[in-house]
């Protein structure tokens, strides 16, 4: 055969080739991705529990159900915290009848299982003029299985007071469809869901009734007061201590209504603050994650930020108080369509009205809040007294406790890069104390670990905290 010169359209891709795999493997951004393996024998294949069965499905959302309210609410003029308590037609008190009606419906449609509680007080802040004022809040508690986990409570909150653009005027319309109707209408509408349903899922009127089977307390909120400074959550915080709960995670759901750019709808916002813990996030955003979770990155989009900027919601008073609390919030929000008298101006029209709503966004939002509700009240206690150990050594050393528990199957110790904002499962564990982690560097890595329940059901994460001191 005879030998002949290859072509320089024959010898180009491979000097290409060539060159590009020297060019990377010299490259010194990819040369800092060569990490030393933690642990060195390769990354654990821890095998993991599925997670309950019996998920809510976005068919079972009562649509139209949740527009009925909304539109009742709307129906009343106003429903400033200021105005009348008392007159049926206008006003915040016509607010709470509405809502009182709704969750009336719902306990019986329970079985009776759902208690309604309308919650009296004062509220006194700069936008009561420094002076007591009437307040009212609405709860549809239904009560946890286990003797264990009853005095644990998950909380769902949307507000049912509105504004104008004057916030000091009980007078002036204030029709507050989205801000907060929308947040009402899904936290009435999660009571009904939850309420009526099971772990499975399943209708009370097809099988044998088990809605008493979760096994913490939830609560369905609606709170006035809001617009005059988080009154009406500051007394909620306050009853649930008195009445000895321990709050498991709180969900306020405010602003949930619109959702009006292109490709709607869209993922709904989920805001958490950080802490003031080193090293490690706040109760808050472990619970972020965890709805996250449960729900799906196509259903949550995770903000690690307290609220929007300049503006507050009913969690900050939990959050403050170093409780896990969150707020979901619609994409974008219209500020022509917030905290308006309704008006035409320039040819602009503003004010918070129903038109503007979008209810296919809404009811993935209540979907979104029920499954994760449901999730978490199924879940066992979240551990205790989780502790990270192994400074100067070649592994880490992770510790926790917990009350025994025969519904629990174990535990999930959970690892993460320090850039990185989700968990990943390092290894699952059956018992609670201390466990270590060969060849782990405590530097390398933030830890935590969660209680994981034979029905699949996952506690909040619960970060490993340990004391950062100078080196002597």
């Amino acid at each position: 055969m005879t030998n002949r010169k290859k072509t320089t359209q024959e010898v180009l891709p491979r000097f290409i080739l060539v060159s590009l795999v020297l060019f990377l493997s010299s490259s010194p951004s990819l040369r800092a991705q060569r990490d030393p393996a933690e642990p060195p024998a390769g990354k654990l294949a821890p095998k993991l529990l599925p997670r309950p069965a019996g998920a809510i499905s976005r068919g079972e959302v009562d649509e139209a159900g949740m527009r009925s309210l909304i539109e009742q609410l709307v129906a009343c003029g106003t429903r400033n915290s200021l105005s009348s308590w008392t007159d049926p037609k206008r006003g915040v008190g016509c607010g709470r009848d509405r809502v009182v009606a709704r969750l009336n419906e719902i306990a019986k449609n329970s079985g009776g299982r759902l208690q309604v509680v309308v919650d009296k007080f004062e509220g006194t802040g700069t936008r009561t003029n420094n002076k007591p004022a009437d307040m009212e809040n609405v709860y549809g508690v239904l009560p946890g299985s286990d003797a264990r986990l009853a005095k644990t409570v998950f909380i769902i909150s949307g507000h049912f007071d509105s504004r104008a653009s004057d916030v000091m005027d009980p007078n002036l319309d204030a029709p507050g469809a989205d801000d907060d109707a929308s947040g009402a209408a899904v936290s009435m509408e999660c009571a009904r869901l939850l309420s009526r349903a099971g772990p499975n899922g399943q209708e009370i009127a097809t099988r044998t009734p088990r809605w008493g089977n979760y096994r913490a307390t939830l609560l369905f909120a609606a709170v006035s007061g809001e617009e005059q400074g988080l009154l009406g959550a500051e007394r909620m915080l306050s009853w649930a201590k008195q009445q000895g709960y321990t709050v498991g995670g709180m969900l306020d759901n405010d602003i949930v209504g619109a959702d009006s750019a292109p490709g709607a709808p869209h993922r709904v916002r989920l805001f958490s603050g950080a802490g003031d813990q080193d090293d490690a996030d706040s109760p808050s955003r472990e619970l972020a994650r965890a709805i996250e979770e449960i729900d799906g990155r196509d259903a949550v989009r995770l903000i690690f930020s307290l609220d929007r900027l300049g503006r507050g919601g009913d969690h900050e008073p939990f959050y403050r108080a170093g409780l896990p609390a969150v707020r979901f919030t619609e994409p974008l929000e219209d500020y022509r369509h917030q905290h308006q008298t309704p008006r035409m101006e320039n040819g602009v029209e503003y004010g918070d009205q129903i038109k503007y709503l979008n209810l296919d966004f809404s009811g993935n939002v209540a979907r979104a809040n029920a499954e994760a509700l449901r999730q978490l009240a199924l879940a066992p206690a979240v551990p205790a007294n989780v502790k990270l150990g192994g400074g100067v050594t070649p592994d880490a050393k992770i510790s926790w406790s917990v009350a025994e528990d025969p519904e629990r199957a174990g535990f999930e110790i959970l690892w993460r890069e320090t850039s990185e904002p989700r968990w990943q499962v390092f290894q699952f564990v059956t018992s609670a104390g201390d466990t270590v982690l060969k060849g782990v560097s405590t530097d390398n890595h933030f830890f935590a670990v969660r209680s994981v329940g034979k029905n699949g059901a996952r506690s909040i994460a619960v970060a490993a905290s340990a004391p950062r001191t100078p080196p002597f």
